[in-house]
């Protein structure tokens, strides 16, 4: 599989250009009785209320089908919660994720989007990341980014202007001002998927100025060849990473419950106790309902202290997870049940205000994926971000291509360097052993 990093599509995309939809047409049939559908998970925690909330707005509209959701158990792989359901012969209708999709198109598993209504909707860019052995075996949520989350009272407070951070420097010296004016600087949460999709992904989007650049840094450490302590990008990595340990306003942070440290660094943020915190846009809802007169951005997490150097002035852009359709134990009515639902959510007017409406509208605040959307989100890190894809400052989500749970590995790792478990020499020693062996699904390997 070979990905695009065009982004000049995901601009296409974020611009919501205003075409012509039509609803799913089930809405005005008449059935004899609802088909079940049953969805594997909400999508992602933070959203989990607002989604639940777009289910039962749907299932009230439908006279053919209703969705129940499956929860999944959030201590597992993606993997570890479908394969005993496949096993069991309960197999979900629709499922959600992204590292997994190569392990899911074997065996006629899933479903092939290719040429339906919602793939040719999408731009093309962004559904690369779904096709694998000859399939489109799912269509995108919604487009997101990562980096540093603020809160502008407490940077206006301490003087911190954002777009004077070129640098390591320059953040070291923001950290400096917001904790002089007695705030803590910055929150980096131990949550596992957040540093080992997003902050350790940080390392590969900056290893490399161009695409196959960065997939031959895949290559050495597939390979055993790759040394990560010789690497310069690496070493900026672990520096920039200090620096976040150093500053942070909880040294030793809670790595027992993602849930419960999420909650609180949300708190933290809104709340003004901190004035950074390294996540995604994708908290943006929950800090405006924790403080709905909040005003929050986001930014780049520079590694080098050379203001030129590549990343530095870039955010992280990419598609979270794709949705997947089974195919292997599916019946066709459920299969239909399942592209009306998703349909619906993306296409119709009241799915997109569920999409990308306001938080204080019970919105998700997702960036859209979609041409045609009537609902645009209106907070301030959507429009920031769509300012960065605009101009060409994006970084490629090259966690697309880790291995099948290989987040959980590498998050695992780095929360043993965050609480001072390892030092950098074991840490890097770690993530080397973890890659070492890989199928390079990124060179089109099966496994």
């Amino acid at each position: 599989m070979k990905k695009a990093t065009k982004f000049a599509a995901i601009a296409l995309a974020a611009s919501l250009a205003m075409t012509a939809v039509t609803a799913p047409a089930a809405n005005a049939a008449t059935c004899a009785t609802k088909t079940p559908i049953t969805m594997l998970g909400t999508i992602k925690i933070e959203i989990q209320d607002q989604f639940k909330s777009a289910v039962a707005d749907y299932n009230a509209s439908q006279k053919c089908y209703t969705v129940n959701i499956i929860e999944s158990d959030r201590k597992l792989t993606f993997l570890q919660n479908v394969d005993p359901m496949y096993a069991a012969k309960k197999a979900p209708t629709i499922m959600y994720t992204l590292q997994e999709i190569p392990d899911m198109t074997g065996s006629d598993r899933v479903m092939n989007w290719a040429g339906t209504k919602l793939a040719k909707l999408v731009p093309s860019s962004l559904l690369e990341g779904a096709k694998y052995n000859g399939i489109l075996a799912g269509v995108p949520s919604t487009v997101e980014a990562f980096g540093l989350l603020y809160n502008k009272a407490v940077l206006d407070k301490a003087k911190v202007d954002v777009t004077k951070i070129k640098t390591r420097t320059d953040l070291e010296a923001a950290f400096k001002a917001v904790k002089a004016s007695g705030t803590g600087a910055i929150r980096l949460s131990g949550i596992w998927w957040s540093l080992g999709a997003h902050l350790h992904n940080l390392y590969f989007t900056n290893a490399g100025a161009t695409h196959e650049a960065r997939l031959k840094v895949l290559d050495g450490l597939a390979n055993g060849t790759k040394k990560l302590s010789s690497d310069n990008v690496w070493k900026n990595y672990i520096a920039t990473y200090d620096l976040m340990k150093k500053y942070n306003q909880f040294p030793k942070p809670n790595i027992t419950s993602d849930q419960v440290e999420y909650s609180a660094a949300v708190s933290a943020l809104a709340k003004g106790k901190a004035g950074f915190w390294f996540m995604g846009n994708w908290a943006e809802p929950s800090l405006l309902e924790a403080n709905p007169k909040g005003s929050f951005g986001i930014m780049p997490l520079p590694l080098s202290t050379d203001a030129k150097a590549y990343g530095n002035d870039s955010i992280s852009v990419g598609v979270p997870g794709y949705f997947m359709v089974d195919k292997e134990q599916s019946t066709a009515a459920e299969r239909a049940g399942a592209i009306n639902f998703l349909e619906w959510l993306m296409t119709t007017t009241k799915g997109q205000q569920h999409v990308s409406g306001a938080v204080e509208d019970g919105g998700m605040n997702f960036i859209p994926a979609y041409k045609g959307f009537k609902v645009s989100p209106k907070t301030f890190m959507a429009k920031a971000i769509a300012g960065y894809v605009a101009k060409g400052k994006t970084l490629e989500w090259i966690n697309s291509y880790y291995p099948a749970g290989g987040q959980n590995l590498y998050g695992a790792s780095s929360q043993k360097y965050i609480t001072g478990k390892i030092n950098a020499s074991a840490y890097a020693a770690e993530i080397e052993a973890a890659w070492k062996g890989a199928v390079k699904t990124w060179r089109g390997e099966s496994k």
